[in-house]
This record gives C-alpha cells, sequence and structure tokens, in this order.
C-alpha cells in the first residue's frame, strides 16, 4: 500500500484515525501497532514475520543491555545485535549481488536466491538498530513496554521509505504526546502538499525522464540527455520530499513530531551543503554511528579521508545492490573529500551563481550514475550529455519535448526555491491557526484544491512509482 492511493486515502486512512482518536489514550499506541501491521501486509503478508522479529529481538536487546551489569557481556549484546540486524538486511537484500560476482570471479554457476526485498527493511533495520546503540551508550532508557516499542518499530507514516526516525526522538512521544487540531491540521496540510508534489510533480515529470531513456542512447542529442537527467533530478527529489512530507504530516496527525528529511537542497552552492540539506535524516545516522565511532575529522587527514570514503561506500550501497550505487556513494566521497582539502575555499572567493551551478552540475551528473544499474548504460548517458557520443546537439524532438515540459519544468524550479522568508509560505508551513476568516478561508480553499487535483490525476493516472521502495 502507498500513500498515493485511493485504498490509503479513502479507506485505510479514515479508518485508522477514527479508531485511534475514539480509542483511549493508553490504547493508540496498539491501535497504531495493529495498524502499520496491516498496512504492511496488504502487499507482503510473509515480510510481517521478518519486522516481527527485528522487534522482539531488539526489544529483548535493550533490556538486556540495560539491566546487565558487566560491560562485557553489554558489548557482546550490543554486537549480537548489530551482526543479527546486518545480517538480516544483507541476506534480502544483497545475497544476489555477492552470488552474481562470486559467479562472474569464479566462474561459478551458483543459482541466485531471487528474493524480493522486503519494503522498507533498510530503514526499520537502522531504527532498531540504532535503539540498541543508544541504550548502550545511555542516550536513552531501553523501552519496557513491547508495545510502545512495537509501534516505534512498525509505525506506518515512515515504516516504508522514511524519514528514518531514531527512537531517541520520539522516546517520549511514545510514552505521553499530546494530540491537537492545530497539530492535525497542520499534519492534512503537510500531507496534502506532499502528496501534490508526489503525484503532480514528481509522477509527471518523471514521464519526461522515461521518454527520454527509451530512446536509443547511444544517438542521445547533449540537449535531450541533460533535459532527461534533468528531469529525474526533479523526479526523485519530488518524489522522495513529497512521501518524506506526507509522512511527517501522518505523523503530526497522530502527534508525533518527526525530523525534517529535505531542507531545499538544489539551492545549495557546494556539494557538503548539498549533504546537509538531501536525506538528512540518512546522513545525521551515518555521522553519528560511523563517522564519528571510526574518529571523523579528529585523527589527522589521512584517517578522515579514509573514514570519508567508508562512509560514502556504506551509503551508496545502502542505496541498492549494485555496483552503480556504491560508485554513486564514492563519487560524492571524493567530492566531500576534494572540497575539504581545498576546493571549498576555493568557492567562497567565487559569486554564488557559480558555487550554485557547479553544485547542479555535479548533482545532476550523479543522479545519472544513481538511475542506471548497468554501467555501460551510464557511459552511454554521460557521453550523450557532453557530447562525446557524436550525437547532435539537439534535434526536433529535443524541441518538441521542451515545447511540452517547459512549464512544468518551470513549475519544478520555483518550487525547489526556499520560500521560508515570504507571506504565501505561511498558508503551507504555519502550525497555528490562520488569523482573520478571509485568511482562513483562502487557506482551506486553496488546499481543497490541491487535493481534489492530486486525486484527480491519481485516479487517470497508471504511472504512480514511488522511487525508494527499492531500497
Amino acid at each position: 500500500m502507498v500513500f498515493s492511493s485511493t485504498v490509503f486515502l479513502f479507506l485505510f486512512l479514515p479508518t485508522f484515525l477514527t479508531l485511534y482518536y475514539i480509542s483511549p489514550s493508553k490504547l493508540r499506541n496498539a491501535i497504531l501497532f495493529i495498524a502499520s501491521l496491516i498496512f504492511y501486509a496488504w502487499e507482503e503478508p510473509i515480510y510481517i514475520l521478518i519486522m516481527l522479529f527485528s522487534t522482539i529481538f531488539d526489544y529483548a536487546n535493550g533490556l538486556l543491555i540495560e539491566k546487565s551489569k558487566n560491560d562485557l557481556t553489554k558489548r557482546f549484546i550490543l554486537i549480537l545485535s548489530v551482526i543479527g540486524n546486518l545480517s538480516i538486511l544483507c541476506f534480502f537484500k544483497y545475497s544476489d549481488f555477492f552470488i552474481a560476482n562470486i559467479n562472474f570471479i569464479c566462474n561459478t554457476n551458483i543459482n541466485l536466491l531471487k528474493l524480493v526485498l522486503p519494503v522498507g527493511i533498510s530503514f526499520y533495520t537502522f531504527q532498531t538498530m540504532s535503539y540498541t546503540i543508544d541504550v548502550y551508550q545511555k542516550k536513552v532508557s531501553a523501552q519496557k513496554n513491547i508495545i510502545n516499542f512495537a509501534a516505534y518499530v512498525t509505525m506506518f507514516p515512515q515504516l516504508v521509505a522514511g524519514p528514518i526516525v531514531r527512537y531517541k526522538t520520539i522516546a517520549k512521544q511514545l510514552d505521553n504526546r499530546q494530540e491537537s487540531v492545530s497539530g492535525f491540521v497542520y499534519g492534512i496540510r503537510r500531507f496534502i502538499i506532499g502528496l501534490f508534489k508526489k503525484v503532480m510533480i514528481a509522477n509527471n515529470i518523471g514521464l519526461l525522464w522515461e521518454t527520454i531513456i527509451a530512446g536509443n542512447l547511444e544517438t542521445l542529442p547533449a540537449v535531450t540527455a541533460w533535459l532527461g537527467a534533468i528531469a529525474f533530478s526533479f523526479q526523485i527529489y519530488f518524489d522522495f520530499s513529497g512521501y518524506s512530507d506526507m509522512a511527517i504530516g501522518l505523523g503530526e496527525m497522530i502527534g508525533f513530531h518527526f525530523l525534517e528529511n529535505f531542507d531545499h537542497p538544489y539551492i545549495s552552492k557546494s556539494i557538503t551543503e548539498f549533504w546537509r540539506r538531501w536525506h538528512i535524516s540518512l546522513g545525521t545516522w551515518f555521522k553519528e554511528y560511523i563517522y564519528i565511532p571510526l574518529g571523523g575529522s579528529k585523527k589527522g587527514i589521512a584517517k578522515q579521508i579514509r573514514n570519508l570514503l567508508i562512509v560514502w561506500g556504506i551509503t551508496g550501497f545502502w542505496h541498492g545492490a549494485s555496483w552503480n550505487f556504491i560508485l554513486w556513494g564514492l563519487y560524492f566521497g571524493i567530492l566531500l573529500i576534494i572540497e575539504k582539502l581545498f576546493l571549498l575555499k576555493l568557492l567562497e572567493k567565487t559569486k554564488p551563481i557559480i558555487r550554485h551551478l557547479y553544485t547542479l552540475i555535479f548533482v545532476i551528473i550523479s543522479w545519472v550514475i544513481f538511475a542506471f544499474e548497468d554501467m555501460t548504460q551510464i557511459a552511454q548517458y554521460l557521453k550523450a550529455m557532453f557530447g562525446i557520443n557524436q550525437a547532435d546537439v539537439l534535434n526536433t524532438e529535443t524541441l518538441y519535448l521542451l515545447s511540452n515540459y517547459i512549464l512544468l519544468l518551470i513549475i519544478c524550479i520555483l518550487l525547489s526555491i526556499e520560500w521560508k522568508k515570504t507571506k504565501i509560505a505561511t498558508l503551507f508551513t504555519s502550525k497555528t491557526s490562520a488569523t482573520g476568516w478571509v485568511r482562513s478561508c483562502f487557506t482551506m480553499l486553496l488546499f481543497a484544491i490541491l487535493f481534489i487535483v492530486s486525486i484527480s490525476f491519481l485516479i487517470g493516472d497508471t504511472y504512480n512509482p514511488f522511487l525508494y521502495f527499492r531500497f
């Protein structure tokens, strides 16, 4: 089940919210837990067992770590938790990757397992693993109520595609949270914004990308190639940030306050800044649980470079069991190392527009590496972008695609800009009630129009992927 489906919007969500709010406060985590299991089981009922195992496994590990008096025992339980979580993740996500590479290197013929990847396993595995680490480091107390812990692990608003919600950020909210009318209204607004970004923007600009890559990549004109790469850059941003908006909105509806996952990444003026704004929850997770424990930047430049390469290699591999994802991660790791060594200082001396263009060009190139699992296709597409394939710079099809999608591209650009300081932004971001009945009516009408338009497109459109579901 996905948020941008009629089943979720008109059956699951209204039923859940009704049951949630008519139930006593003490039962609401149980209602959330049961609803999350139903949500998850809609497509893959058998994989509930994996999620339940992870829940019970790390619930027990947290209690054992807290109750243990021996530091060696605590460390053993923590290692057991990390190995157990990573083993499950690696088995389902990376088995075929390792088998395929063994077959290639050793010229063997081991059969691939062809396992279906459990939706959201990368997200909830990181969540439960960070919980036991935080208990071990005494940053949080172990959760005594297994229903509360299960509600945290299985929570459907952010279960399948994030943001990665660490236990310490919502521990108090699990035990005692205050739902409010203003929070519920804000949640509805935030959800509608996310739905609009997903259905109206991501899906439609994604069609441009799909149209371009359906052709012959070897004869792709340079302008067409850049147009496609820009389209995919917008698609993945509005797809993923739209989902995060919907997740944050759903959380607000039931009293949870999730941290932001995106902060206008395409306005960045360096790769370093880009990764402070893109998929914030993942970047924070890797920083706190891998980069800093490795030593971060405190043990000399050589070890800092080593740590960055390790973190970004793992970051790429986390996204998918394919070499292109590892290459994508290392690509960013190398760029970040170059910036830290000298490039950031040079960029500071240039005009903001130069820094911005530099960042956008390298980010757009990165999405080409991300999009194709076939290395040959990556090479063909990059050659097309830089005119190395000796094709025309543009052709009639390029002009046709531009004429059809220019308005949508302009809308994408405008929606990528930071509007926080403008008055109109308060209609979309303010958690407080609007002052004045005119403003209130206008705001309600605006969001009603966004919702109706999104639903209209959703019902009539068959192209409705969530790109981050496969991660």
